[in-house]
């Protein structure tokens, strides 16, 4: 699992586990504030992917060839965050379906 966190990238798996942390200290103190929180972790994911892709094809560019399984295992990487991120907003989405009134 730790490997998982840093293949990911230390910065955004930070911010992301920060935003998890927000996210359930919310529930409990402000649950209003739980759909903007875990709406945010997937766009934060999304930026650091561009981050990510644009430092990855500056690069292939200095680079020149490159072998495509080396490409490809820098595309894993970048989707081990917006994974985590979604994860993120699925729990914030089962969080705000336990806090809505019963019929």
């Amino acid at each position: 699992m730790f490997e998982l966190f840093s293949e990911g990238g230390p910065w955004g798996m930070s911010l992301l586990t920060v935003e998890l942390i927000c996210l359930l200290f919310a529930a409990w103190k402000a649950p209003a504030w739980v759909k903007e929180i875990g709406l945010l972790a997937p766009v934060t994911a999304f930026v650091y992917m561009l981050i990510g892709y644009s430092e990855a094809m500056r690069a292939v560019q200095q680079a020149g060839d490159i072998s495509p399984a080396l490409l490809a295992g820098g595309s894993r990487a970048a989707f081990i965050l917006l994974v985590y991120a979604l994860l993120i907003y699925a729990v914030s989405l089962v969080i705000r379906m336990l806090q809505k009134p019963r019929i």
